[in-house]
């Protein structure tokens, strides 16, 4: 991780950018003992929701701008930053007055960018840090486009925040981590902050420990974890909230990982086994090139005879038997699928090219 992203932003930082809090301020009594349970102890900044998105009406939707002034007290009181999620003008509007230290747009809004750019321009003219988590669906392009929005309005102090992405299928976590979607933000937005979330992502308090250390694992700048001094009396995701003790604890135990190592053993090595790595994506390369010539010319074949260029039954035999094979290989099948699915999409469109042509 690398604590220079944060040099202007004016939060204290011990090992990583860590913020904690209730997933809602209930009352002015919970939001103070959590914030004093956690002053002194390494925290950027105190989060609690005032405003809460819920899927149907009737459910807990927040306190609104009373659950601002608890926070403002808790500030006073312990020294903590204090930051809360917008949804709208209105909100940011409420948190400029009351002067919060940062904000952050949640998973649904950034999926609309219209409710972005109005944040955006609510916020323009100021440059309160603001961080945005990823949309609910596996979509760059919208998490792209809501820092870009951001940025564009003037802000500079801007992070991401990874909270998994929704799925219709059975899983173990709440919401999917996707790894490779924020691996791919970093590669594309390098000076980004980027954050996670293990609380939103696991659903549930056991899972969070070993999503953050995965996080530390993939170089992550810091954490956002849901913390109550009563979880199973919370009035808002019971389940995945941890208590103080909890959460210091977990911190604690996390290995920090770095991208580099001293050590000349481990960089003559490293060099040796990239130089391998290198020498085998170049045969890859030239083995897909040599797949595409065959495919051209099967494509050729088709559209001399009018067949089909998706071949549907052909296509599950190839999946069923890549699979198998791969299975044989220590290669999960997610990663095999995807594969195939990336090739076979390539295929389609070499074979289509050339039916224009």
């Amino acid at each position: 991780m690398d604590n220079s992203k944060f040099q202007d932003w004016g939060f204290p930082i011990d090992k990583m950018f860590l913020s904690a809090g209730p997933c809602s301020a209930e009352s002015q009594a919970q939001v103070l003992e959590t914030a004093q349970a956690l002053a002194g102890q390494g925290i950027s900044f105190l989060r609690a929701g005032i405003w809460k998105p819920r899927t149907r009406p009737g459910s807990f939707e927040g306190v609104g701008l009373k659950g601002l002034a608890w926070m403002d007290h808790a500030r006073t009181e312990t020294g903590l930053k204090i930051g809360t999620e917008v949804a709208e003008p209105s909100h940011v509007e409420a948190c400029l007055e009351f002067g919060m230290d940062i904000l952050w747009v949640g998973a649904r809004t950034t999926t609309n960018p219209f409710s972005v750019q109005a944040i955006a321009d609510a916020l323009k003219g100021t440059d309160v840090p603001v961080l945005v988590k990823n949309p609910i669906s596996a979509d760059i392009g919208l998490w792209i486009g809501a820092i870009e929005r951001l940025a564009n309005a003037g802000l500079t102090r801007l992070g991401a925040i990874h909270r998994g992405f929704s799925s219709t299928l059975e899983m173990r976590y709440r919401n999917a981590p996707n790894w490779k979607m924020p691996i791919e933000l970093k590669r594309r937005m390098p000076e980004i902050p980027l954050i996670c979330d293990p609380s939103h992502i696991c659903g549930k308090a056991d899972l969070i420990s070993g999503i953050a250390q995965e996080a530390m694992d993939l170089l992550f700048d810091g954490l956002m974890v849901e913390v109550h001094p009563d979880p199973s009396n919370a009035l808002s995701d019971a389940a995945q909230q941890l208590t103080p003790d909890q959460f210091l604890s977990m911190v604690g135990s996390l290995e920090l990982s770095h991208e580099q190592s001293d050590s000349p053993v481990f960089i003559n090595r490293m060099s040796e086994l990239r130089e391998g790595v290198d020498e085998l994506d170049s045969q890859l390369l030239d083995l897909l090139g040599q797949r595409m010539d065959i495919v051209r010319k099967m494509g050729k074949l088709k559209a001399d005879q009018h067949v089909s260029t998706l071949q549907p039954h052909r296509w599950q035999e190839i999946v069923r038997d890549r699979i198998k094979k791969g299975s044989g290989l220590d290669l999960s099948e997610d990663f095999v699928l995807q594969l195939m699915q990336s090739i076979h999409e390539e295929a389609i469109r070499q074979q289509e090219a050339n039916r224009l042509d």
